[in-house]
């Protein structure tokens, strides 16, 4: 199991999940962030790295804490970190 993977995954979908609430569409959210909207499909399916800098373009564009796109359940027993 991947952690990095499964947590770009779940910040994705909560990105997707809060932009889809506030009505906004990747394109205004792209314009918003100043990132592609191609580039915001792949953050929202979780197939790029998040940079904490784009973390908080996403926090400040859809107007939420940061702490907001870290909203889910992770099983972290099931992870092992490797060198």
């Amino acid at each position: 199991m991947d952690i990095s993977k499964d947590l770009r995954i779940h910040i994705g979908k909560r990105i997707s999940i809060i932009r889809t609430k506030k009505k906004l569409t990747q394109q205004e959210l792209g314009f918003l962030t100043g990132i592609d909207t191609a580039d915001i499909s792949k953050y929202e399916s979780g197939k790029i790295n998040l940079t904490l800098r784009t973390l908080l373009k996403f926090a400040v564009a859809l107007q939420v804490h940061p702490k907001e796109l870290f909203d889910f359940e992770l099983d972290i027993t099931k992870y092992k970190i490797e060198d």
